[in-house]
């Protein structure tokens, strides 16, 4: 059986890091499995009482909300074809935070709709996934599967550490070529539909695709693991006299040995929304941010510290995230979730505060 299309899906990965396992354990249900053909189905299922309290606003808040992560169904297939192994997934993202807005009209967008064509040379993806900028950034995040900073509104989804230490690496159409392992060393190179990064709206010209990359480094060295990660992105778009150049880096380290595990990583960009990359940008401006997250894992418990901060020019914006987190595997496909997140957004310019927010979040996460 050929695995290569599951564990290169973009929530398999996410989870996968989140949970500090391999990426092909507990990633799916095996349906079909015959001469070659495989068919999968993965889930993910969460739910958070969350309790908010917001000292600008001065309100005080009770919720029964989805975390960082909706809830999320996918179909993954594979076929070998000679010396190719031809794959594909489809996964389903749905939210559980309407319930006030529109109860029986849940929203489900489709994050990722691609095939894979893999072979000696390495894999190349065609369809709808998550990005390469950012890419590693965000899947490694320590608190994936926790609830993290508040969304953009108050019943929308949470941000985690988006807009606090990375942008979001925003589901596009692509193409993109990746190399096989070459001794822990692994690139990836995209074409992807450019982002409206003038006026936001489908009006822009693109005389160019955008062009996205990351290259990651795994190891292991006297027990501790490494991995190592640099991404980037850069698009060029125009409307009437109007023309901005976006480009931006990510970057980070990891390191894990004996349960202990430390992480650092940041990006930097210019003419690029560091919130949501394909809303417009209108500016050449900076942005940067970093995130720095440490836990311990002893038996089925981790406890994770992580810090992240965000300097934005190009949306006059700083902003800072505090999250401390504990997950308890009750077995491994069930854990509980306690998360207490500091969050604070201040105007760059006049330094006012606009939003300064402590959150509760208990959950419970069920994947199979």
């Amino acid at each position: 059986m050929n695995n290569n299309n599951f564990r290169k899906s973009g929530l398999v990965l996410a989870l996968a890091a989140a949970m500090g396992a391999s990426a092909g354990a507990n990633a799916a249900v095996e349906l079909y499995n015959d001469d070659g053909t495989t068919f999968s189905v993965d889930g993910y299922f969460n739910a958070f009482y969350v309790n908010r309290d917001d000292d600008i606003a001065d309100t005080s808040d009770s919720r029964i909300k989805m975390g960082f992560l909706p809830n999320t169904i996918g179909f993954n297939f594979s076929k070998e074809m000679g010396d190719l192994t031809l794959g594909g997934r489809s996964s389903f993202w749905t939210t559980i935070n309407d319930s006030l807005d529109a109860p029986t009209d849940t929203a489900i967008d489709v994050r990722q709709f691609y095939a894979t064509v893999d072979g000696d040379f390495g894999q190349v993806l065609i369809g709808k996934d998550f990005g390469l900028y950012a890419r590693s950034n965000i899947f490694l995040d320590e608190i994936l599967m926790g609830f993290g900073s508040p969304g953009a509104a108050p019943g929308g989804v949470s941000f985690g550490n988006i807009r606090a230490g990375y942008p979001y690496p925003t589901p596009s159409a692509q193409i993109t070529y990746r190399t096989p392992d070459m001794g822990g060393l692994k690139v990836a190179a995209a074409i992807l539909d450019p982002a409206n990064t003038v006026s936001g709206t489908a009006a822009d010209e693109n005389s160019a695709p955008r062009f996205e990359s990351e290259v990651t480094y795994n190891a292991n060295l006297n027990d501790v693991s490494l991995t190592g990660w640099v991404n980037g992105r850069y698009q060029k778009s125009e409307n009437g006299a109007t023309s901005v150049t976006s480009q931006g880096v990510g970057y980070g380290l990891k390191a894990s040995v004996a349960g202990f595990a430390l992480s650092a990583s940041g990006f930097t960009s210019e003419g690029d929304n560091p919130v949501l990359i394909v809303n417009g940008a209108v500016t050449e401006d900076d942005a940067d941010g970093f995130l720095v997250q440490g836990s311990y894992t002893f038996g089925p418990n981790r406890v994770v510290l992580s810090y992240g901060e965000t300097d934005a020019e190009i949306l006059d914006l700083e902003t800072e995230n505090t999250t401390v987190g504990f997950f308890h595997d009750v077995n491994s496909n069930f854990k509980l979730v306690a998360e207490y997140n500091m969050y604070e957004d201040n105007n760059r310019t006049s330094g006012a505060t606009i939003t300064e927010a402590d959150t509760l979040a208990l959950g419970a996460v069920v994947t199979f």
